[in-house]
């Protein structure tokens, strides 16, 4: 230290004395003197500060610097104060992080946070991959088609987004369902739970096409219109059949709920039918193969109602179908008996792949009030006389485009009196009317459905959750 080596003066210990006394009421304490003709400095320990001041011969501070503890090896040993904050403060940032890895986002119940928020990567999880055998068996290990999937990613994520709305929604559906609920209700419960987790957006974000929720002898195509009050019982059989979308990339998805477990092998034998159908299709299968294989499983099923046996029918004149963005129906259709078209299944295709097992004939008919319509995907320009039709039309175009709707979607928007003018505009053919399905009265019939994407590599079942 400065003056260390300094001789003392001949008035020094005068001069400490007082130095002394300064000291005496105040936080610095002398820390100890040395023999004056050895020595003439004076280290003053600040006890509190952990600052050492140095005091030459002439009894002045001429230093400040941090204090330093002697081991007994004479050893000097830095303050341990400063290291002791740092290691706290360590801690403190390492809790900190935990638990901002604890408080990971979690969807409510009933569910209202967005998946978007639910995943802030912005990476949706994949649905269940299953290999491609024989002669695509290639198609797993090759670049080239490795290569396709990641110019397709943007894509592929936009499906996985509207599946994972698909399953969060179905789940808490089923937690709620229960005999005695109007069916108006849980369709409007189903419809607003996908407008929320899906963040609704136009024609970017939503619902895909109207909620189905067909009862018993209904096959398909059946939604309550405003003013219906019919309920769900404990003895129905109901087809939910419902479908989102993002970006106009669509998933179609659909499973049947029986509270009475007498129904239980007829379900079974729909939801066995499809798996058989996904595990079937694949790059260059006919239709047709696909096809015959479902109706094999399905009629392999017998199911016992009120004590009379029935075998399960596939129904000949219901399909699966191949999907477009903003198409549900894309051309291709996918039969569930044999004997279909020869057309085959191509690369990157997106197919609803949807079996119908029926007690009765295993025939469909249109019947019933219509409530879903769809705007006719190729049509062109027609010439409207009616001001009414115009209107609807273009609330048609800006809500809907060619995505499927229902009249409850119109009276959601505010639209009145519209019937002359819908009917207008499907007998002019821009409006296509979706009129119930339904097998003989009496009959019952299950539904199972699932889409599937046929990518470069393998092929995913992107609706696959943990329920089916």
């Amino acid at each position: 230290m400065v003056g260390a080596n300094a001789e003392a003066g001949d008035g020094l210990p005068t001069k400490l004395e007082k130095l002394q006394l300064e000291h005496q009421d105040g936080p610095n304490s002398v820390a100890g003197l040395a023999d004056t003709k050895e020595k003439s400095s004076i280290v003053v320990s600040n006890e509190e500060t952990g600052i050492s001041n140095s005091v030459g011969g002439n009894g002045n501070v001429t230093s400040v610097s941090p204090s330093k503890h002697k081991d007994e090896n004479g050893k000097n040993e830095d303050s341990a104060a400063p290291d002791n904050v740092s290691e706290t403060s360590k801690k403190k940032k390492k809790k900190s992080k935990s638990k901002k890895k604890k408080e990971t986002l979690q969807q409510t119940d009933p569910p209202s946070i967005p998946v978007i928020q639910l995943f802030p990567s912005g990476e949706f999880p994949e649905g269940e991959i299953q290999q491609y055998k024989d002669d695509n068996l290639w198609r797993t290990t090759s670049e080239e088609k490795r290569e396709l999937e990641r110019l397709e990613k943007p894509i592929y994520n936009a499906v996985r987004q509207a599946a994972e709305v698909h399953r969060q929604v179905r789940k808490y559906i089923r937690s709620i369902l229960k005999p005695g609920m109007l069916m108006a209700d849980l369709c409007e419960t189903l419809e607003n739970t996908v407008r929320k987790l899906i963040s609704e957006n136009g024609l970017q974000a939503g619902i895909a096409f109207p909620t189905g929720c067909s009862l018993n002898w209904v096959a398909a195509h059946w939604t309550p219109n405003s003013g219906d009050k019919t309920v769900l019982q404990y003895d129905d059989v109901m087809k939910l059949d419902f479908g989102t979308h993002i970006d106009g990339h669509i998933v179609d998805c659909a499973f049947t709920v029986a509270f009475n477990p007498m129904f239980d092998p007829l379900l079974e034998a729909s939801r066995e039918a499809t798996n058989t159908g996904i595990k079937e299709s694949g790059i260059d299968v006919r239709l047709c193969d696909v096809g015959a294989a479902i109706q094999e499983v399905m009629e392999s099923y017998e199911v016992e109602i009120n004590g009379k046996v029935f075998q399960v029918k596939s129904i000949r004149n219901l399909n699966g179908h191949s999907i477009g963005p903003y198409q549900i129906h894309a051309g291709k259709s996918v039969p569930i008996v044999k004997g279909g078209e020869q057309t085959k299944m191509e690369e990157g295709e997106f197919f609803a792949i949807e079996t119908f097992g029926s007690t009765g004939k295993g025939y469909v008919r249109e019947d019933l009030e219509c409530s879903h319509y769809m705007k006719n995907f190729d049509v062109g320009h027609i010439p409207l006389r009616l001001p009414k039709a115009k209107q609807l039309l273009a609330t048609i175009n800006k809500n809907f485009s060619t995505l499927a709707f229902c009249r409850r979607y119109l009276d959601r928007l505010g639209e009145t009196k519209y019937l002359m003018a819908l009917k207008n505009l499907c007998d002019t053919g821009i409006v296509q009317p979706y009129p119930p399905l339904c097998d003989i009265k009496g009959s019952y019939v299950a539904q199972f459905e699932h889409t599937i994407l046929l990518r470069p590599t393998c092929k995913e079942v992107i609706s696959r959750g943990d329920d089916y």
